[in-house]
C-alpha cells in the first residue's frame, strides 16, 4: 500500500498538506518548514520528500505502537503521530482531520488530532496484517508560502 502525502502550504514556521489513502480517507498533515537540500535545523526541519517505508513499533517518546518512517536521509526516528501545534512535531509528521486556527490572527494548523491518529493508523496495521509493504510518498511543495496558495486555490484547498 502507498499513502500519498502532498505538501501544498509551506511557510518559514510550518509545513501544511494532505495525506491520501487508497480507500480516498483524507487526512490533513503539519510538519516543520521545508528547507533547501542540505540544510538542516535539528528538531525544526521537514524530511526530504521521498518514499519511505512504514512499520509500526513502540516508540519510546510516546510510550505506544505508532508509524515509523525508515530510511528518512539525515533523520531518524521519524514518526507520524498526534499533535495539533508545530512545536509538537520534532521532524515528525502530525495528523489531524482538518486545518484551522486557535486564535485569530494565529498561524494556520490542524485539528482533531487524535480522531485522524486512529483512523491513520488502523488503515496502516491492517495493509501490514494482510502481509503489505507499507509506504508514504511524500511529494515536493508545489507552491512557497501561504499567500501564493490562497490566491490560487480553490474550494477543496487544491490549486486550481
Amino acid at each position: 500500500m502507498t499513502i500519498y502525502m502532498v505538501r501544498d502550504d509551506c511557510t518559514e514556521k510550518r509545513t501544511l498538506g494532505t495525506m491520501t489513502f487508497p480507500d480516498s480517507f483524507v487526512v490533513q498533515t503539519l510538519e516543520d518548514p521545508v528547507r533547501p537540500a542540505g540544510v538542516k535545523v535539528m528538531g525544526d526541519t521537514a524530511i526530504p520528500s521521498g518514499t519511505y517505508k512504514i512499520t509500526i513499533t513502540r516508540s519510546k517518546r510516546f510510550q505506544r505502537m505508532l508509524p515509523l518512517l525508515h530510511n528518512v536521509p539525515g533523520f531518524g526516528g521519524v514518526r507520524i503521530h498526534p499533535g495539533n501545534g508545530i512545536g509538537d512535531t520534532s521532524g515528525c509528521v502530525l495528523v489531524g482531520t482538518q486545518r484551522g486556527t486557535f486564535s485569530e490572527g494565529a498561524d494556520q494548523t490542524i485539528v482533531r488530532s487524535k480522531e485522524a491518529m486512529e483512523q491513520v493508523q488502523s488503515r496502516i496495521a491492517a495493509a501490514i496484517a494482510n502481509g503489505e509493504q507499507v509506504y508514504l510518498d511524500i511529494v515536493t511543495p508545489r507552491v512557497t508560502t501561504s499567500e501564493t496558495f490562497q490566491a490560487s486555490a480553490d474550494a477543496t484547498g487544491f490549486p486550481s
